[in-house]
């Protein structure tokens, strides 16, 4: 367990696990609650489950994060430190949609919204230092901006000059996901900004950068991807490009989802058949498909889409990972939310029901 200054705060009652959201080298996360509180979801991070070999480092991961959040205490859009105790950490709930799901084309409010929360871990003395990854980004359901995941962020008790760089570099990743979405909204000093990076940037980039890659990714087999240990962007690629090719797949979508008793994750392909396909003779196939192929596939009557026609990945990924009680709250609209409740009363990721049982 990681020292504190500060007293760590401990749960007032014990945590039960509803649903694992992740698995990797470093612990697991899941989301749960409280025995006297059914109603709260909380979020633990069990360091206790990390590989015996990085468990010391897993915890310093960990402590960065109590520490982040202890120094940050209540600040809208950033998750709250509930408990802490020689297994894990706990946090309160954020209700949202990551980033690179929500995708906020044109929603200049939600990154005038995401700069504000920014200034405020600012004014903190924190920086983030890991907000290049659209997943620590979330939208909630009013359209707001929250941050996840302190793992790599510091407290600085004085603004120093590290911290200003640090600072800048926070901003500039905001700025560069403002480009992806609101690219016409840039003002000219933020256009400035991405086009100049700062020389500890340019220097992480030629230098540590590639050597962080082969550690993360070659000795502990994880990656930026929230412990999808890049399957989606080895595995999943393949199998994305056999089922395009496929004149009896109208539709599609693969996401990840954590294993239930192991580490890594898995791939749920959700996939609509053409007119005159059967589902269950398709669903049979692309289960038994040559490798790679996904690890779970459940064909579906029709897949939920915004109005431009993209699938609605946000809430198959509620389905996926067995968070289906936040459907209603994700859906927005009352079409979307039939099609998602029929495809989660029959999905094949029944994991919760064993964690509950």
């Amino acid at each position: 367990m990681p020292h504190s200054c500060s007293p760590l705060p401990v749960l007032p009652a014990p945590f039960v696990v509803d649903t694992v959201l992740k698995r990797d080298v470093f612990g697991e996360i899941s989301a749960g609650h409280l025995a006297d509180a059914p109603e709260t979801i909380v979020t633990r991070r069990r360091v206790a489950g990390a590989a015996p070999w990085v468990r010391r480092f897993a915890w310093h991961l960990a402590g960065r994060e109590i520490r982040a959040l202890q120094a940050l205490g209540p600040v809208e859009g950033t998750p709250q430190l509930l408990g802490v105790d020689a297994e894990a950490l706990y946090r309160s709930w954020i209700e949202g949609t990551p980033l690179h799901v929500a995708r906020p084309k044109g929603d200049v409010a939600y990154f005038r919204d995401a700069k504000r929360l920014l200034h405020s871990l600012h004014r903190a003395g924190i920086t983030h230092n890991d907000l290049a990854k659209p997943q620590n980004w979330l939208m909630t359901p009013d359209g707001k901006a929250a941050l996840i995941d302190m793992q790599l962020a510091t407290f600085f008790p004085r603004r120093s000059r590290l911290f200003r760089l640090l600072a800048r570099e926070d901003l500039r990743h905001l700025l560069k996901h403002k480009r992806s979405y609101c690219r016409e909204a840039l003002t000219p000093s933020e256009k400035r900004m991405l086009a100049t990076k700062s020389l500890p940037a340019r220097i992480w980039m030629a230098t540590f950068k590639p050597v962080y890659n082969m550690i993360t990714r070659g000795i502990f087999n994880w990656s930026d991807g929230e412990g999808t240990k890049d399957r989606m962007d080895t595995e999943g690629a393949a199998i994305k490009a056999r089922l395009a090719a496929d004149p009896a797949v109208a539709g599609y979508a693969l996401l990840p989802y954590p294993y239930p008793r192991q580490r890594g994750v898995g791939l749920y392909l959700f996939a609509e058949p053409a007119l005159g396909i059967d589902g269950k003779v398709l669903e049979q196939r692309l289960r038994e498909a040559s490798r790679p192929r996904p690890d779970l596939v459940q064909a579906v009557d029709a897949l939920p889409c915004n109005a431009d026609g993209t699938v609605r990945e946000d809430l198959l990924r509620l389905v996926a990972i067995n968070q289906v009680e936040r459907i209603p709250a994700v859906a927005g609209d009352d079409h979307a939310l039939a099609i998602t409740q029929r495809i989660a009363e029959d999905r094949r990721n029944l994991t919760d029901r064993r964690l509950k049982g």
